[in-house]
């Protein structure tokens, strides 16, 4: 019998276990940490062996594959033992995308843009009567759901971690958002290496597939000569002019855009979308190529795209008193996501940034802070990068060391017209578990501190 051991007890590594288990094979569960209460109980009920607080290299050897969380790096002792060994070690997209029975996959991936991507096409999806669940980076664990459901169209959302241990897997529609750097401490300083993980979107896909991405990122436009194209190739583009046989999306200087595939063509006023900015109407241009190749029709996704509202932590409004403005852009942990952030101000912004610095180049943000921040609050154990960075760019740059400081610093600069932006361009561990809980406490800040005055 064939032997499954998986690494990691979080939302993949549970899913991958109890799917392993439907299928019939030997399984194990290995997690160096502690397994949370919800995914030990699911465990429990499908009668899966797991052990937490360490691994037990003994019986991980055993395995004839191994299924790894995206979380565990390639450097981890454990993960170097099972390659020296000579076992496969694979995703949990991989494993799960073996036993789809006819089922079909939308799958969108990039640096920046993605969950709100992903979140809007399940949602259009979802509007349209369509049998969709939503996993991979967000939502439901993907083999838990392949397991205990049956669909019809899965919506993921890929980071590059979990499209490294793809081989086999073929997404039906590939959604590439943007590659610009980041991570880049997990591919070896190299961004070509994190480029070509982003890349592997297309791995697989044929003339039967459909390919959505932005014709205005350099990095693409650098990358698809490189690899033989076979699938139908749906651009969208506010700046560039790549013409599509087979559709495309362009954002005109009105704000509205048309999204056409084979013929069928969605057309948007932007100034109606309840998410702002440019990036949201990328975000949205790929959204609608995407479930125009999925079959839906045009004017049930111009609903949906009318209705949806801002992703948690993703320039969500957290709240407004005496005409200041505050915004939970926690998510933004990269100087991309910060510019497009910026780009979207229309109102003097106080902007909160910091966190674990992961190599930033902040000249492209230097431009817009120029322009719209009045002061930078700077959120972190080691700010001294920001600070000399942006001193002499914005009016007033303000160091702080931890979340209570940095609000009622932002708090006391900030005037009536203003918007206070939590936009970090960073990672969040030197003073939070992750950019949830960083967008958590800054909106439960403001509500105990300003809304409730």
């Amino acid at each position: 019998m064939k032997t499954i051991v998986v690494l990691g007890g979080g939302i993949s590594g549970y899913g991958s276990a109890i799917l392993a288990r439907k299928q019939g094979f030997d399984v194990f569960l290995s997690d160096a940490g502690r397994i949370a209460d919800r995914f030990r109980a699911r465990l429990d009920e499908w009668n899966v062996p797991y052990e937490e607080g360490g691994h037990t290299m003994e019986r991980i050897l055993r395995a004839t594959e191994v299924v790894k969380s995206p979380g565990i790096p390639e450097s981890a002792a454990v993960v170097r033992r099972v390659r020296e060994a000579g076992i496969p070690v694979i995703s949990e997209m991989e494993f799960a995308g073996r036993y789809l029975d006819g089922a079909r996959t939308i799958c969108i991936t990039g640096s920046n843009g993605k969950t709100t991507t992903t979140s809007l096409i399940y949602k259009i999806m979802r509007d349209a009567g369509v049998n969709a669940a939503l996993g991979g980076n967000i939502g439901e664990s993907f083999a838990y759901s392949v397991a205990t459901g049956r669909y019809d169209w899965y919506v993921l959302e890929l980071s590059s971690f979990q499209l490294d241990g793809m081989f086999g897997f073929r997404a039906d529609v590939g959604v590439l958002m943007n590659i610009t750097p980041d991570h880049l401490d997990r591919y070896d300083h190299c961004f070509q290496n994190y480029v070509d993980s982003k890349m592997r979107i297309v791995r697989n896909q044929n003339t039967r597939c459909s390919f959505v991405y932005s014709a205005d990122d350099p990095v693409i436009a650098a990358e698809l000569p490189k690899y033989d194209l076979r699938m139908k190739q749906l651009p969208f583009m506010a700046r560039a002019a790549v013409a599509s046989g087979a559709g495309d999306a362009y954002l005109e200087s009105d704000g509205t855009f048309t999204a056409s595939v084979d013929g069928r063509t969605v057309e948007i006023d932007t100034s109606r979308m309840r998410i702002k900015g440019l990036h949201n109407a990328y975000n949205a241009m790929a959204a609608a190529l995407a479930t125009l190749a999925a079959g839906v029709e045009p004017e049930s996704i111009a609903r949906s795209i009318y209705e949806f509202s801002p992703v948690e932590h993703r320039l969500e409004p957290a709240g407004e008193r005496d005409g200041v403005v505050w915004v939970n852009d926690s998510k933004a942990t990269n100087v991309d996501s910060v510019w497009y952030a910026l780009e979207s101000m229309t109102r003097p912004v106080i902007w909160i940034a910091g966190g674990t610095d992961k190599g930033n180049d902040y000249t492209p943000l230097k431009e817009f802070a120029r322009a719209k921040v009045r002061a930078l609050v700077c959120m972190g154990v080691d700010n001294r990068k920001l600070v000399e960075e942006f001193t002499g760019v914005v009016g007033q740059v303000v160091s702080c060391q931890s979340l209570d400081e940095a609000m009622r610093t932002a708090a006391s600069l900030a005037r009536e017209g203003d918007t206070v932006l939590l936009s970090p361009a960073c990672a969040s561990f030197d003073l939070f578990k992750n950019y949830e809980q960083r967008g958590e406490l800054f909106k439960q800040w403001v509500a105990d501190n300003i809304l409730s005055r």
